[in-house]
């Protein structure tokens, strides 16, 4: 038996199902004079019980003040959670309990969970690092996890009738459930996701319902915020949700990968929700493999140039991708893709290497390879070749030489053909290089015989040069610039022609000379010091 108490009016912390706060006072006053019975009790008869429930659960709409006075009502909280651990166990442990006046009076109760949330204590949307950074955990957490404990065991249970329910559990119900993902404590979004996912499965008028709200939070979260504490949360209800996707997809669900899922890649806290985004992207592709194509290109797109960690995780979903991919899906994006893998085995950063070179481990990779090694060869081999000579990491050198075995086992004349192809271009490369350092040569040489390049010292040193300085480099920045991939050298001619003012040389010399564009390399230049001198 326990002392049962009621509210007269809303506890002044209370909220009502607008989210907004009650302002009365909380007054107590015993439900009757004498002990009331637990519902298990003999001595309370079934036609009662329903009553007691309600009166129950009328009084756990109470709400105490955790926060800013923790220590005070401490007698009436510990009623209120004996009482509703005492319900959780009644719906639990017992049938036909949840009659249709029940219903309301559940909600009723549940909506008290519906709050606004206090500030961020990370406002900037850092990265969480779950290993240095502590959660802001709910002050008043004893009685919201009974209270979650006691909305799930309702929604499990037997009785539960989705028809009397779904007057009740609306769309607006659903979206204030959505709103409370953002909460930093990870315990109330652990039962959020869970609660979140019955309600799916039971209600299917608020299915599509409930995809559009995580999508309109999703792109909140992307294009807007970029700070959202239940994204991965989320992520692993809508893993559940894709895994029953019907065959063929709808293009609803094909516009969600490609325009909600794939950006998720770009936000820099990435880390806290990507096993989640890679779960769901894995399960599109094993729905559908036409999809394939679009899903790689937009990592490729979204591949990072300078966050060495978030491009392992890039990897790690790479694998996973190709784990499930087509053969004839392969041939569509391998180029670009070991185009990717290539610049990966040349990081410097010995992590990404690593990770890039254990797909020479996973067997189905290397069948996908072996068949299109005439492509894939050309394009890896200089990287491998390259690093297994250069790169810093002994650990790397070992993976490089696997690899490297592995494509000579696969296909020697291949193999022997691109190490022929690059020592070529070594060749052909240090060739240009003597060529460079040769042509600067005959311009210093030539600079050095012109007889005015004493009187250009002289002037470089006097005062007027100071003030001509700043025209003269901006002048020189001017005509060597890059458009549309052509250099234009001009100012060679400084020390090969006639040297005149700097009014007179832009005059006379840079402004009527024909530009010459240098195309595909910068050694083509000789052509046009061939032809100035």
């Amino acid at each position: 038996i326990a002392i049962i108490w009621v509210a007269e009016e809303r506890h002044r912390y209370a909220f009502n199902s607008f989210g907004l706060p009650w302002t009365l006072s909380l007054l107590f006053f015993p439900l009757q004079n004498s002990r009331i019975p637990l519902f298990v009790s003999s001595d309370v008869a079934p036609a009662e019980q329903e009553k007691l429930f309600i009166q129950k659960l009328r009084q756990c709409c109470v709400l105490f003040d955790f926060l800013s006075d923790p220590l005070s009502d401490l007698k009436w909280k510990e009623v209120k959670r004996a009482a509703l651990s005492e319900m959780v166990e009644y719906i639990t442990h017992n049938r036909n309990v949840i009659t249709e006046p029940i219903y309301p009076e559940v909600v009723h109760m549940v909506i008290n969970m519906f709050r606004t949330l206090p500030p961020s204590s990370n406002p900037t949307g850092a990265e969480f690092d779950p290993e240095e950074d502590e959660p802001t955990l709910e002050a008043a957490w004893p009685h919201l996890q009974l209270v979650y404990e006691f909305f799930l065991r309702f929604l499990e249970s037997p009785d539960f009738q989705p028809n009397i329910a779904k007057k009740y559990i609306d769309q607006k119900f659903v979206m204030q459930l959505l709103d409370l993902f953002d909460s930093e404590d990870p315990r109330e979004r652990d039962f959020l996701k869970t609660t979140l996912h019955r309600i799916y499965g039971k209600f299917l008028g608020l299915r599509a319902y409930i995809r559009k709200q995580i999508n309109n939070i999703f792109y909140r979260f992307i294009y807007e915020t970029e700070h959202h504490n239940g994204i991965a949360e989320l992520l692993e209800i809508l893993g559940s949700i894709i895994n029953g996707f019907a065959l063929p997809l709808k293009e609803e669900h094909k516009i969600f990968l490609l325009k909600v899922l794939l950006p998720l890649h770009k936000v820099k806290s990435l880390s806290v929700y990507h096993p989640q985004l890679a779960y769901c992207v894995v399960q599109f592709l094993e729905k559908d493999s036409t999809l394939t194509e679009p899903v790689v290109m937009a990592l490729l797109k979204y591949w990072p140039k300078t966050h060495s960690p978030k491009e392992v995780m890039f990897l790690n979903e790479l694998e996973e991708i190709l784990d499930v991919i087509e053969p004839s899906e392969f041939v569509k994006v391998q180029e670009p893709l070991f185009r990717q893998l290539a610049k990966c085995v040349s990081s410097p950063h010995f992590q990404v290497a690593e990770r890039a070179l254990y797909y020479w481990n996973n067997e189905y990779i290397m069948s996908l390879i072996s068949d299109n090694a005439a492509k894939i060869l050309p394009i890896m081999f200089p990287a491998l070749y390259r690093n297994s000579k250069t790169h810093w990491n002994k650990t790397i050198h070992g993976l490089i030489y696997n690899a490297l075995k592995l494509f000579m086992e696969m296909n020697q004349k291949l193999f022997d053909d691109c190490t022929q192809q690059f020592r070529a271009e070594k060749n052909k490369e240090k060739a240009k290089s003597k060529e460079r350092e040769e042509a600067w040569i005959k311009i210093e040489n030539l600079a050095k015989s012109n007889p005015q390049v004493s009187s250009m010292c002289n002037h470089l040193t006097s005062p007027v040069f100071h003030l001509t300085t700043t025209v003269c480099v901006c002048v020189c920045v001017c005509v060597c610039v890059c458009v549309s991939e052509s250099v234009y050298v001009c100012v060679a001619l400084i020390f090969t022609k006639k040297v005149f003012s700097v009014s007179q040389f832009c005059c006379r010399i840079v402004l009527p000379f024909p530009s010459y564009p240098i195309k595909d390399s910068m050694c083509s230049y000789y052509d046009f010091v061939d032809t100035v001198f």
